[in-house]
């Protein structure tokens, strides 16, 4: 589990464009890295759409903007195109970096307990050094508390 002040961890996944991203592909820029539970589920639409709509913001401020769930590059390339997302969407299926973020566990929902994706955003440093974590995201206003 990452937490501020730790370094990116070492990753390769590939994006609904099944283009192949490497930690080192992110190095140089600020980087904000959002795990998400399902594509095309409410709150994970309304997160997207919201830093979809904020993405210009996010790049004249010098940040890459990435999604991360366990979701195939089918799935992301559905949710990608349906919401017009001009981001990557990286499709971890083994939940690999999912875990090492600390984005991965246990989870209840109307008490019954699963093991998932737990919605938490990462902001990394251009030197890939985790600067801050959010774990009570809001779905509807996520830009507002990453860039205030």
């Amino acid at each position: 589990m990452i937490k501020v002040g730790d370094k990116m961890p070492q990753f390769e996944a590939i994006d609904q464009n099944e283009k192949t991203w490497k930690t080192s592909d992110l190095l140089g820029k600020k980087t904000v890295l959002y795990a998400y539970p399902k594509d095309s589920t409410p709150g994970c639409t309304a997160e997207a759409c919201n830093l979809r709509d904020n993405y210009h913001r996010f790049l004249s401020m010098g940040y890459n903007v990435l999604g991360i769930s366990k979701d195939s590059v089918a799935s992301h390339k559905n949710f990608a195109a349906k919401y017009e997302l001009p981001f990557p969407l990286l499709s971890d299926p083994e939940h690999t970096l999912l875990e090492a973020l600390g984005a991965w566990g246990e989870k209840k929902l109307y008490g019954k307990v699963s093991f998932g994706t737990i919605r938490k955003t990462f902001v990394f440093d251009e030197k890939g050094v985790c600067v801050e974590i959010i774990g009570k995201v809001d779905t509807k206003n996520h830009t507002a508390q990453l860039l205030g």
